[in-house]
């Protein structure tokens, strides 16, 4: 029946190139009243098969792994054309992330809230998870006595500490992105700013990450190592598009913005958070120095030549043990290290051994971050990985 109601919809409606309001409204309106997926929506283009099917489904969901088999389709047909450039706001059937009202400019307070919906993975309570077979094996070749660190913080020698984002408007002008890895990026043109803030800084030689929040589409634009292209467009190893108002896996082997395949931002520990609520309510993104060609959902890209079955996999999810006494912390790193019981935190990336990745922000004590370091890794427990994806041809 869903499916019927799009395919109505799709054919009855006259979609022209402009796509103008009123085709918008009326696709939301349906999928609305149909509680429609963007599965079922991609299903009724499908079985109509042509360009202005593909179209009306793509300017409802833009981006995502039926978004990406979308473009496949039009360029069979031969008509995959940039978007409109004045896409209208949409109106989704499902809980929207609550970003809409949330002030403009660089790591600005997104008032303590979570990102994706509340049934993300990155949401959920691992707390009383099973632990992993292969845990302590693992942990072992990290290095038990390895501490956590806070890989945020103020800013230092006039770089930001921590990977810096910025919230910007549905008038955000948008300009074009040419990347190394194409083929595993989400096609421009991206919102960012001329002056959006860098991790590193401007000179920065690191991963150079750059984030931009659409705080009026709930949409999520990540690049990494991206540098101005001298004409008004950036050039990046590699970008990703999230679509905040529903759970997303990037199709199978695909990098996004970081390594494992995953999203940045909802993973990031921010100031808001920690001081101004109170909670950190999400997995936290971690990097270690080796891992595994391999990788656990909702991860979808290994960073590895190894495949040693004691190296963690992308993907990997870890938590602070229960018994944990947090009583003797302060307030700041006691949040942090409850969050880790209840969330953990999720291998992302090739760096420094248990780093937690964070926002920068002025206003972060130092001295409060560096308590939690008397945490380590023997007070770690990873939880059961399944599902696991290997490279079979390293082995």
């Amino acid at each position: 029946m869903r499916s019927l109601a799009v395919i109505v919809l799709l054919a009855a409606t006259p979609l022209a190139p402009s796509f103008d309001i009123h085709t918008f409204r009326l696709i939301d309106i349906a999928i609305a009243a149909e509680d429609v997926s963007s599965k079922d929506a991609f299903d009724a283009a499908k079985e109509l098969g042509t360009a202005d099917a593909w179209n009306a489904f793509l300017e409802i969901y833009p981006t995502g792994f039926y978004a990406n088999l979308a473009h496949g389709y039009l360029k069979k047909l031969g008509s995959d054309a940039p978007k409109p450039a004045q896409a209208k706001k949409q109106v989704s059937a499902k809980k929207a992330p609550a970003t809409g009202g949330a002030p403009l400019g660089p790591n600005v307070s997104l008032a303590g809230k979570r990102l994706f919906p509340d049934d993300s993975p990155w949401h959920q309570d691992i707390s009383e998870a099973p632990i992993d077979a292969n845990s302590e094996a693992i942990l072992a070749r990290i290095g038990m006595d390895k501490p956590l660190r806070a890989d945020f913080g103020p800013e230092w020698e006039g770089k930001p500490v921590g990977i810096p984002y910025v919230v910007v408007g549905a008038d955000q002008k948008r300009v074009p992105v040419t990347f190394t890895y194409a083929d595993e990026s989400d096609a421009g043109p991206y919102p960012v700013p001329q002056d959006a803030p860098i991790e590193g800084g401007p000179n920065g030689d690191g991963d150079r990450h750059i984030l931009v929040l659409d705080r009026d589409s709930s949409q999520l634009w990540e690049l990494f190592n991206a540098f101005p292209d001298g004409n008004g467009g950036w050039k990046a190893d590699s970008g990703a598009i999230w679509n905040l108002k529903e759970n997303q896996v990037r199709p199978a082997g695909w990098t996004s913005a970081d390594a494992a395949g995953l999203p940045i931002l909802p993973g990031l520990v921010r100031y808001d958070e920690v001081v101004e609520k109170g909670a950190v309510e999400h997995a936290m993104r971690f990097t270690l120095a080796k891992s595994r060609r391999a990788y656990v959902p909702p991860a979808s890209h290994w960073a590895s030549k190894l495949n040693d079955e004691d190296l963690p996999p992308m993907g990997m999810r870890v938590r602070l043990k229960a018994d944990y006494d947090t009583s003797g912390f302060g307030p700041e790193a006691k949040v942090i290290l409850e969050a880790l019981k209840k969330y953990g935190m999720i291998l992302a990336d090739n760096g420094s051994d248990n780093f937690i990745s964070g926002a920068p922000d002025d206003r972060w004590d130092v001295d409060a971050l560096r308590q939690l370091m008397r945490v380590t890794t023997k007070d770690l427990e990873i939880i059961e990985m399944t599902d696991m994806v290997i490279d079979e041809r390293s082995k």
